[in-house]
């Protein structure tokens, strides 16, 4: 049985369709994460789950159980927001423990859950303090740690590091990562940062525009992606497109030097295609090559980023790591193989049938 589990589910307001239709079935002890640009309803659809939107039509079940008119405080589920909503007049003990002397728990059963939930999440040295006293990783965990009192069935968490520095975000996910092996449960998560979702997900679930596009593990998305936006926005730096017409036999680079790409796919000579490389893609022994111009080379230390065009138009971005003499104004053969490209139809989905030599 799923834990979670989306038919059909579809929100409006008013005249307008934020969530057009969405089909989802999440696993016990998933973690999933809902990725996509800003208004692609992501956010909406999370709501939904919660009870704090309505569902226009379809349906929402948690386990068996039909959810679209179950109050949210019955739904087995807790939420993390992005802002920490803690009462700054309260101590993390008293944060941590409100829903459950809401909810008229016992003081021992409370002093007893808050502080397991505070050794899981290492509080206990702060259990004493206010809001105000702590920094914004340690404010974070006190609003997992009050939703982990309450044992829920499914936690969801609305882009909880997005008011995070750089660095402690990247501390965040490991300790994210590693509450869900603790807890063994089922987590929704929502982000715009596609990093998150690559290192955290189980699956992620792309959306753009209320609709599902593509639903995998990180790397099948990554490796795999069924169309020019989920390709785009999975991958950092994000996969290089370059226009292309096909041929008999081949994929012709029209704009860059009519490079010849061996293939055999099944459309109609003439017709464009979109080639997509991703900038690791480029290598020193390839056997097909664009000679570019540089603009601009990124010396990371250990990763080297050349951005180069051909005659004037887009820039591609190249990984070119041993390459630290690469300046601009300069000419850089830009090597790869056939065996490493995805090609793309008019309509951005991706061509999958035919075979590709190289």
């Amino acid at each position: 049985m799923s834990e979670l589990k989306l038919s059909g589910v579809k929100k409006s307001f008013g005249m307008v369709d934020v969530i057009k239709g969405v089909d989802l079935e999440i696993q016990p002890r998933e973690f999933i994460v809902f990725v996509g640009p800003s208004g692609c309803g992501k956010s909406t659809l999370l709501r939904m789950i919660a009870g704090l939107e309505e569902i226009s039509s379809g349906d929402l079940f948690i386990g068996d159980a039909r959810m679209n008119d179950v109050e949210p405080s019955e739904r087995g589920i807790a939420m993390v927001f992005q802002s920490y909503a803690l009462y700054p007049h309260l101590s993390v003990r008293d944060n941590m423990g409100f829903a459950l002397r809401y909810a008229g728990v016992p003081k021992a059963e409370i002093a007893r859950q808050v502080g397991e939930a505070a050794r899981t999440l290492g509080l206990e040295p702060l259990l004493d303090r206010k809001p105000k006293e702590l920094s914004g990783g340690q404010r974070q965990r006190v609003a997992i740690g009050r939703a982990i009192v309450r044992h829920p069935r499914v936690f969801l968490f609305d882009e909880p590091l997005s008011n995070l520095d750089a660095e402690l975000r990247v501390h965040m996910r490991i300790e994210l990562a590693r509450l869900h092996r603790k807890l063994n449960t089922t987590i929704i998560y929502v982000t715009h940062d596609q990093v998150e979702a690559m290192t955290l997900a189980d699956r992620i679930v792309v959306l753009r525009d209320g609709v599902i596009e593509q639903v995998g593990s990180p790397l099948q998305l990554y490796d795999d992606p069924d169309n020019m936006f989920v390709a785009g926005f999975i991958g950092s730096p994000k996969m290089n497109f370059l226009p292309a017409i096909a041929e008999a036999g081949s994929v012709r680079l029209h704009r860059h030097g009519d490079v010849r790409i061996p293939a055999n796919l099944p459309i109609a000579a003439g017709s464009p295609v979109t080639v997509g490389i991703r900038p690791e893609h480029f290598v020193q022994d390839g056997t097909l090559s664009l000679r570019l111009k540089v603009e601009f080379a990124e010396h990371l230390g250990s990763d080297t980023f050349v951005y180069a065009g051909y005659d004037g138009g887009d820039l591609l971005t190249i990984g070119a790591n041993g390459a630290r003499d690469v300046g601009p104004g300069q000419t850089y053969h830009a090597r790869f193989n056939a065996g490493d490209v995805l090609f793309f139809g008019p309509d951005g989905e991706r061509i999958r049938l035919g075979t590709v030599a190289g």
